[in-house]
């Protein structure tokens, strides 16, 4: 469903989660430099996508009805009553969360899930695209992340700013966590998706940091000592890491590449 089905419909311009060619880095670009950075948190995101409007996806996309079915059904799933009331459970979901889980939902993990949400999010994405370009102000959305960005006349209006978009995620059925909403200024440490954006695209410090440090140990002490987690490819791991911040900052990136290209493999790990 995934490569035969849902790449070929494109989710909307301002979307960079999920997406081929698009990553973090191309979340966070748009809002390199601005004077205020606002970014804000969609509560359960595939759960608030029930199987009524997966039914209505691929009806639109031109699927007779019992086909529409069928595939929502393929790519639905809900949570029994009793697991959600087990004593493990039982006090990490209110009764809105709990009622999410009990309906036919987009499963997270599934492979079908962010493509699909993606296009649920499409009304949602067009009505707050053009709600920044009302202020003259910026819109990127990676999954649950929502980010707005602008000069400073954003800032003061950071407050209302809040209300009309958690309204319009209410009304495409989505909801925002006002708890988890971030106004950050210039003055400050502006971060989207791990990505600083204060002066350009950068590696947050603490990141850098522990990276440095795994790196230098498996030099020191040999890679195995690092694998704390008994990851099947560490290499490959590590290698993925120090790309990403290479492709965020060269120059700090290329300091991460000179210590991995010094760390010595053996075995099996030391075949490229």
């Amino acid at each position: 469903m995934l490569h035969g089905l849902l790449d070929k419909v494109p989710a909307h311009e301002s979307v960079h989660g999920f997406r081929r060619g698009r990553s973090t880095l191309s979340f966070a670009a748009p809002h390199v430099g601005k004077a205020v950075v606002i970014r804000f948190d969609l509560t359960d995101f595939f759960a608030s996508v029930h199987a009524g409007r997966i039914d209505a996806i691929w009806r639109a996309l031109g699927y007779p009805g019992e086909v529409a079915r069928c595939l929502t059904g393929l790519c639905t799933n809900r949570v029994p009553s009793a697991r959600l009331l087990a004593p493990d459970l039982r006090e990490r979901f209110d009764w809105q969360e709990r009622r999410r889980y009990r309906d036919r939902h987009l499963p997270q993990g599934a492979p079908s899930s962010p493509a699909l949400a993606n296009l649920c999010a499409y009304r949602l994405d067009l009505r707050l695209a053009g709600l920044a370009r009302s202020l003259g102000a910026r819109y990127t959305r990676y999954a649950d992340d929502l980010a707005f960005s602008g000069d400073g006349d954003l800032a003061r209006m950071a407050e209302r700013l809040a209300i009309r978009v958690a309204a319009i995620a209410i009304e495409e059925g989505f909801t925002v966590n006002l708890r988890k909403t971030r106004v950050m200024r210039a003055g400050a440490r502006q971060h989207l998706a791990g990505v600083v954006v204060n002066r350009h695209p950068n590696l947050m410090r603490p990141e850098f940091d522990r990276l440095k440090a795994v790196l230098t140990n498996c030099v020191r002490h040999g890679p195995r000592s690092q694998n704390r987690e008994g990851l099947e490819d560490f290499r490959a791991h590590l290698a993925g890491r120090v790309a990403h911040a290479e492709r965020l900052n060269a120059a700090r990136g290329g300091k991460l590449r000179a210590i991995f290209d010094a760390i010595e493999w053996e075995g099996d790990e030391a075949v490229e």
